[in-house]
């Protein structure tokens, strides 16, 4: 089959390098990752989604899922790139606590649906991110420490095996794919939509405190204190920022499944600390959630990294040069994210207490000094080796973010539901 004949089979865009449009539809969300795919594929529907793999199938070809490309490695020379944008309907049922979010839907239209019922989905700090992505990399939240990983709370997915056929996969329907989408990414079928719990958040409070950088230690002791005695309902990042020709600033985000006065209460001790240059904490509309951090949705050149941290060590973190970096970010974990659970998912429990986040841009002249900043930071702490999925970049590999046994279970699954290779992640369980 050609892929003039594919363009038969699918009611979507097929764009080859010759057409115009491809290079945009083939690009990355982030700028610094190239993707030398040989056709990008805009679905229509979850038929579109059939039609493709069986053509994919049948010419001996891969196919790599990207919605908007926000996870993208580069890990695809030569594959059909298949957009799912379009398959973005969102149901939400209040009475069952359910949502159901096809491929392409992001997380801000579902807290736009689920919060005026006084209920949420395990959503990021970033709205544009596609629910089914951020999922089946486990899934990081805001409200993680609460309700776990956001693959968690997943109760079913539809996709399109390695056959070309669609099948509804449950915990009984097949307990091993289950739990292989469930923070084990996207290499063992394509997902056209996914089924989750909502949780109630009939209140929520938090918001971004920030001060200049000559008050660090101080919010650095206050972030200590609040961490070590937060109830689950509250999660709290830490920030160092050094944006380019401006002078260093600290900041602590915060977000509390709770009304604003217990909220308010919990963050006590950054009241304590003078200087404050933005305060916006406030009660909000869990359809406000990116509102906390306010981080950009547009396409950029970023280079970040990220490692789970053992301990917190302050000459490092607060004393350590930042730039050409141009922010450094730590994210109390712990709580449902920390628990051993029966039935869960690849993700699987994380013991450790803290997340670094390093960020800086991929310009053509910065990208060795930003790597080199990010390497010698990470080399100075006490990180445990492993990565959340969710969280990998261009560069690491699906191992670095799995036990051995997990590795094992995942690589034999692959072999067992996709022995062709039809289906590529961008962090593929195989490299």
């Amino acid at each position: 089959m050609t892929f003039n004949e594919l363009r038969n089979a699918v009611r979507g865009e097929v764009l080859l390098p010759e057409d115009g449009g491809f290079d945009a539809a083939a690009k990355a969300w982030n700028l610094t990752v190239a993707q030398p795919v040989a056709a990008v594929v805009t679905a229509e529907d979850a038929d579109d989604v059939v039609a493709l793999v069986r053509h994919a199938r049948k010419s001996g070809l891969t196919v790599a899922a990207q919605p908007n490309g926000h996870g993208a490695s580069g890990a695809t020379d030569g594959v059909i790139l298949l957009r799912t944008g379009r398959l973005n309907d969102v149901t939400v049922d209040p009475g069952q606590r359910v949502a159901r979010a096809g491929a392409g839907a992001r997380w801000g239209r579902v807290l736009q649906e689920a919060g005026p019922h006084g209920l949420t989905g395990l959503a990021g700090s970033m709205p544009a991110l596609s629910v089914v992505g951020y999922t089946l990399g486990g899934g990081l939240s805001w409200f993680g420490r609460k309700y776990g990983w956001a693959s968690d709370s997943v109760r079913a997915f539809d996709v399109v095996d390695a056959d070309g056929d669609r099948s509804r996969v449950t915990a009984g329907s097949d307990p091993d794919l289950f739990w292989a989408l469930r923070g084990g990414g996207g290499d063992f079928a394509l997902v056209t939509a996914v089924e989750f719990d909502l949780h109630p958040a009939p209140r929520l409070y938090g918001g971004r405190v920030m001060w200049p950088g000559t008050r660090t230690a101080e919010v650095f002791d206050a972030y200590r204190r609040i961490t070590e005695n937060a109830p689950d309902e509250l999660s709290v990042w830490f920030n160092r920022v050094q944006l380019p020709d401006g002078p260093p600033m600290v900041a602590v985000d915060a977000a509390y499944l709770g009304d604003a006065a217990e909220g308010g209460a919990l963050l006590a001790a950054l009241d304590k600390i003078d200087g404050a240059v933005v305060d916006k904490r406030a009660a909000l509309p869990v359809a406000n959630l990116a509102d906390i951090t306010a981080e950009p949705t547009d396409p950029a050149p970023a280079m970040a990294r990220a490692e789970l941290l053992t301990e917190l060590d302050e000459r490092v973190l607060l004393d350590a040069p930042l730039a050409p970096l141009l922010g450094l970010q730590v994210r109390h974990l712990g709580g449902a994210l920390a628990e051993e659970r029966s039935g869960a998912g690849a993700r699987g429990a994380v013991a450790e207490p803290y997340l670094l986040y390093l960020i800086g841009l991929g310009l053509p002249h910065l990208k060795d000094a930003v790597v080199a900043r990010r390497a010698g930071l990470v080399g100075e702490l006490r990180v445990s080796g492993r990565k959340p999925y969710t969280f990998l970049t261009a560069g690491e590999r699906a191992a670095d973010a799995f036990d051995e046994g997990t590795l094992a279970r995942l690589r034999e699954l692959k072999r067992a539901r996709d022995p062709q290779g039809v289906f590529r992640a961008n962090f593929p369980v195989g490299a």
